[in-house]
């Protein structure tokens, strides 16, 4: 699949507030009242569209890729690029992951040219950690982060910036 990054607008943002996520998955929901954070912070996240020009996803990176306890617990201290990310509920389960991944792997490389690049990832969430694991990422350290008033496990995974897999995965 194709995909166009562009830097996020306000409907998009609102759209994908309401996305909502089954099962485990359904953790990734987000509450209404987390909308107004989303849109003050609407600049460090970039929309992922198909080539129909329909959002498919989307990127947050810097602070849209990290969570208050990584900040507790020192881990956003160096100059990795932090990724957060979404791909849209009804692709999820698709086999659409590793490619996704890897394109905006390649989006962030060209853009902002990162020493390395860190992701923190729900320590329940298997599929994503594979995905990652397949694109070069490493376990990093684990810590936990309230989400929703829970103290929630998460999984810090790292690689540098350049990687096979990437060349792989783009051609």
């Amino acid at each position: 699949m194709l995909y166009t990054f562009r830097p996020m607008t306000e409907a998009e943002a609102r759209s994908i507030a309401a996305w909502r996520y089954d099962g485990p998955d359904a953790f990734y929901n987000l509450d209404p009242e987390d909308v107004p954070a989303l849109l003050d912070h609407m600049s460090s996240y970039t929309a992922v569209l198909d080539s129909s020009g329909f959002v498919v996803g989307f990127f947050g990176f810097g602070p849209g890729g990290q969570v208050s306890g990584g900040h507790r617990a020192g881990l956003y201290d160096d100059d990795a690029l932090d990724i957060g990310l979404g791909l849209r509920p009804d692709l999820i389960g698709r086999g659409l992951g590793r490619d996704f991944v890897a394109a905006g792997l390649a989006y962030a490389t060209e853009r902002f040219a990162p020493r390395a690049f860190r992701l923190t990832v729900a320590a329940f969430n298997r599929r994503a950690i594979a995905v990652y694991k397949r694109l070069g990422f490493h376990y990093g350290p684990t810590f936990t982060s309230p989400v929703r008033g829970v103290e929630t496990p998460f999984l810090l995974m790292t690689r540098g910036s350049q990687s096979k897999t990437d060349a792989d995965a783009s051609t």
